[in-house]
């Protein structure tokens, strides 16, 4: 099979990446398909029917996950961590019909109250449309996920 990621795949996920950073949350949620899932777990090889995940949010709670950020209220991030993530070593993992999964490790620095780095791995599903591209799903497995992690509420 033929990992290599198409370039509008990987420019597609270099700009959600960038619209996190930059807490562009409206233009970050345009690209999240209907059927949409964002999944932090607390381990590898999580089960989210059975397992508790930091994150495990469908289309719905995604929006009212971003209408909390865009008030300036929350109080886990008043001030707004300023953000930076790289993404690296991209590859196509499987394709079923128009849904493309894709493997990429990532570095996010955070800075809010000192500096934070977290590393790990994005799992992402992203579907080709007559619209355009959609993420579908995107999971986010971290590197110290069975550690006690002080917050998430940064991570969208």
């Amino acid at each position: 099979m033929n990992t290599h990621v198409p370039d509008d795949i990987a420019a597609f996920l270099f700009l959600e990446a960038r619209y996190a950073d930059e807490s562009r949350y409206d233009d970050w949620e345009s690209l999240w398909a209907d059927d949409a899932i964002y999944w932090l777990p607390t381990k590898d090889d999580a089960d989210p029917s059975v397992d508790v995940s930091y994150i495990y949010d469908n289309r719905s709670r995604i929006h009212s996950r971003l209408a909390q950020l865009k008030t300036g209220r929350r109080y886990s991030q008043s001030p707004p961590s300023k953000m930076r993530r790289m993404l690296s070593n991209l590859e196509v993992l499987s394709e079923q019909g128009d849904d493309i999964n894709i493997g990429a490790n990532f570095v996010l620095y955070e800075h809010r109250n000192g500096t934070h780095v977290w590393a790990g791995r994005y799992l992402y599903t992203v579907r080709r449309t007559s619209a355009g591209l959609q993420l579908v799903k995107k999971t986010a497995l971290l590197v110290n996920n069975e550690d006690a992690i002080r917050t998430v509420a940064f991570i969208i």
